[in-house]
């Protein structure tokens, strides 16, 4: 986290545990950093000391045959997915870089980084999340425990699931040191379908008749025109993978589906079709942009109401667009002491979702509530869980919650 005032390498479990169990001992809280590329994710709240795991790398098992692979935490992602690739072979989670829309270097992401946020791209509609990912993992908690959960299978058992927890706490609970994941082949093929020239609540429209098809979309995203690849106008956009003759043939039972009078469609072959996912994956048309940036998910029906009440209320948008065929909506706004908090939250509020302040000042991350206000009874129960691991609030205090 920004402005920790020192820092210790950790190499081992044994020194998470010998770290942990001092800064128990002082009372002194402890941030968690591997590559740093979401140092600046999350509430400012600067620590007393800060917790390198980037000592941590190396892959400690991988077996393609059985899709299964295990790293230490500081592994960088690169590295990973080029290990993966090498055997035709992904993690189908397809997780963001957040180094270049925080200000950061991009390829600096670690795997226990993209695990602590549970970050998940455009194919999670179909994939599934992280955390879904997440076979199992070593930690040290905030009491200085050492934990194993999990193992190399998913197993369909009743009892506590703790993977679904450490993933997304943003090291709030517990230093992760070794992850297992289940990994997946890659498609031989992809291609994306483009409808061009529908307003935007048309063309979310068209994404979600494309969802209630047998056509097995992957990935679903609206960007408004000038958003990605110079497109100069609207463009619902459909990815299909898989071996090549399906793909053909589901993009050609597609375009007569969605067929719409005005609008065009064009396909966009592998190579581009790549680069466009890259683009959404790492929110690159609000990156460019000077601002503030929300990340926003609600229901796909709702996503276009919810933009709809952010505008009307005079929010400047700088840019947006739409993941997950309207669920998950990238906000740029123009910079304002309280990043139009209350008006976003507002909007969302009315719809059921949850809107995050991804970009910020160190300022406004300090006085602005970054993640959604939760309900009592789901604040009180986050409370038990961080209490349960971290009672001290050794790790990472404040970063989540401003009480804890």
């Amino acid at each position: 986290m920004e402005s920790a005032s020192a820092t210790l390498e950790i190499r081992d479990e044994a020194d998470a545990v010998d770290a942990i169990c001092a800064a128990n001992a002082k009372g002194v809280s402890c941030a968690i950093v591997g590559g740093g590329s979401k140092a600046r994710l999350g509430r400012s709240a600067p620590q007393a000391q800060t917790l390198s795991t980037a000592a941590l790398t190396g892959v400690t098992l991988y077996e393609p045959n059985e899709l299964v692979l295990s790293a230490r935490a500081g592994a960088l992602l690169g590295e990973i997915e080029a290990l993966l690739d090498q055997n035709g072979q992904q993690l189908a989670f397809e997780p963001m870089d957040y180094g270049p829309l925080l200000g950061a270097e991009a390829g600096c992401a670690t795997i226990g980084g993209v695990i602590a946020v549970n970050a998940s791209g455009p194919r999670r509609i179909k994939a599934g999340a992280a955390r879904d990912h997440l076979l199992g993992f070593r930690c040290v908690t905030g009491r200085g425990e050492q934990v194993k959960s999990g193992g190399r299978v998913m197993k369909n058992v009743t009892g506590y699931d703790l993977s679904k927890l450490v993933c997304g706490s943003y090291g709030t609970l517990a230093l992760l040191t070794e992850l297992t994941l289940k990994v997946l082949p890659k498609p031989e093929t992809e291609c994306t379908l483009l409808a061009i020239g529908a307003n935007e609540e048309e063309s979310l429209a068209l994404l979600r008749r494309a969802t209630a098809t047998p056509c097995e979309p992957s990935s679903l995203a609206m960007l408004p025109a000038g958003a990605a690849l110079a497109l100069d106008d609207n463009a619902a956009a459909v990815r299909l993978e898989g071996p090549a003759i399906s793909v053909t043939a589901r993009r050609d039972d597609l375009l007569m589906r969605l067929a719409l009078d005005g609008v065009r469609f064009e396909t966009l072959e592998e190579r581009d079709s790549a680069a466009l996912w890259r683009e959404v994956r790492d929110a690159e048309p609000v990156a460019a942009e000077v601002g503030q940036v929300w990340r926003i998910s609600v229901a796909p029906t709702e996503g276009f109401a919810v933009v709809e009440r952010i505008r009307r209320a005079g929010v400047p948008l700088l840019a947006h667009f739409y993941d997950w065929a309207g669920g998950l909506i990238w906000l740029c706004v123009e910079t304002t002491s309280d990043a139009y908090a209350a008006v976003v939250r507002a909007a969302v509020d009315v719809s059921g979702g949850h809107a995050t302040l991804i970009r910020a000042s160190q300022e406004t991350r300090t006085i602005v509530d970054v993640f959604h206000p939760q309900p009592a009874a789901l604040a009180a129960l986050t409370r038990r869980v961080k209490e349960s691991f971290d009672p001290a609030h050794i790790l990472e205090r404040g970063r989540m919650r401003a009480e804890f």
